[in-house]
């Protein structure tokens, strides 16, 4: 196993309480509570604080598929078998709205960034997004041809991935509600996908036992990883968007290095397949939940110095991200991030040398995005010379008949 910081990362705790496989699992926002939901159609919502009681939540009459906090912590949503969705509050009491969502297994709930949407995704083949206030219906976009197992907004807002049993990710802008793009590139099933924290590029977990990284705005694969022994179940990215964690049949996690293209760490804790896997929002910890009916909290223990200033940049409005360092990596400049243990005595040099790298980062993106504004505009023209081409043949085709007649 190849050392990325200081210390590997180690289970910090375990829940038991379920009574059937852990099908989803998400931290609230400050940590101090995280969602699970189970086969056994209950929703739990565990403390992390010392000595305070879980809460078991019943209402679906079926499998719960998945659950999600609200990005204020005040709700959770949770999608079932029983074709419904409901908003928790997590609290004592634990009260819900519920409401008919779809006509087969609701697969995924997703909330947008705002907290105002809801995107789900179900075995009826549709994805649809509805108001979180009220929960009314929105829109439904159904192009794809088999069971939808994931669908999830773009850090943005704007955009929607989806993934689905036709073997195909689709890309779906929010405000048109048109596929903007598909990507066919996996050998099996995608049973998740999820945005970058920059929201441009994706990766998807298949049942090839591969993980693929793609980028959004140039529809590329950027890149490709087969870690796994068996089906990838879940994944989740890093806040920093530097890594990535994933959940596979194999009983193990994984954890990738998205700079430099490796794997970092693999984990072993669940008895039978790890079914599901999220980081929390700063990154500090990340939820596993398996077959084995446990949920299981992992410290990352990556030197905090190594991503907290990543997390900072990124807030400042800075351009520096994880699919910029994927096609660095890609192109071969040479140019990589590497994480160290450094001496007081020998910081002021490292922090040169992080202006020096930041700078020359800083004219390669710009480089890049004047790259990608050239061939948006090209794409504009082509699309442009296109429909007067298709004008002028239709033209032509009149002209003929007119002829003719």
């Amino acid at each position: 196993m190849a050392a990325a910081g200081p210390e590997d990362p180690s289970l910090e705790r375990h829940f038991k309480g379920h009574r059937d496989a852990v099908t989803s699992v998400d931290f609230s926002l400050n940590k101090k509570q995280l969602a699970s939901g189970s086969m056994d159609s209950c929703l739990m919502i565990w403390s992390m604080r010392p000595q305070m009681r879980a809460y078991r939540f019943v209402g679906h009459k079926d499998a719960v598929m998945c659950v999600q906090f609200s990005p204020s912590g005040h709700l959770v949503a949770s999608g079932s078998r029983d074709k419904t969705v409901r908003l928790w509050v997590p609290s004592v009491k634990g009260e819900s709205t519920v409401f008919r969502a779809h006509t087969a297994t609701v697969r995924s709930v997703h909330f947008s960034s705002d907290g105002q949407s809801l995107v789900t995704a179900s075995d009826d083949k549709t994805v649809k997004v509805w108001t979180v206030h009220r929960q009314k219906f929105l829109f439904s976009l159904s192009q794809h041809i088999n069971w939808v197992r994931c669908a999830r907004f773009s850090p943005d807002g704007r955009l929607i991935v989806s993934a689905s049993d036709d073997k195909t990710v689709k890309l779906w802008d929010k405000t048109s509600r048109e596929c903007i793009h598909s990507f066919c590139e996996h050998g099996g099933f995608v049973n998740h996908v999820d945005f970058h924290p920059s929201g441009t590029c994706i990766a998807a977990a298949g049942t090839d036992n591969t993980v693929k990284v793609w980028d959004v705005r140039m529809n590329r694969l950027l890149q490709h990883y087969q870690v796994h022994n068996a089906v990838v179940n879940s994944l989740s990215f890093h806040p920093s968007g530097n890594y990535l964690v994933t959940a596979s049949n194999d009983s193990t996690l994984k954890i990738l290095d998205l700079l430099e293209g490796r794997l970092l760490y693999t984990l072993h804790g669940h008895q039978g397949p790890a079914t599901c896997v999220a980081f929390s929002r700063a990154g500090d910890f990340f939820a596993s939940g398996g077959s084995d009916e446990q949920v299981m909290v992992w410290k990352t223990n990556f030197d905090a110095a190594d991503y907290g200033e990543v997390l900072k940049t990124q807030k400042s409005g800075s351009s520096v991200d994880g699919t910029y360092h994927s096609l660095l990596s890609e192109m071969d400049c040479g140019v990589h991030l590497k994480k160290t243990k450094t001496q007081d005595s020998g910081r002021n040099h490292e922090q040169q040398q992080d202006s020096s790298l930041a700078t020359t980062l800083e004219h390669i993106m710009g480089q890049l995005d004047v790259l990608t504004q050239t061939v948006s505009i090209l794409e504009q023209r082509l699309t442009l010379t296109e429909d007067k081409l298709k004008e002028c043949l239709e033209n032509q085709q009149k002209i003929i008949q007119n002829k003719v007649n």
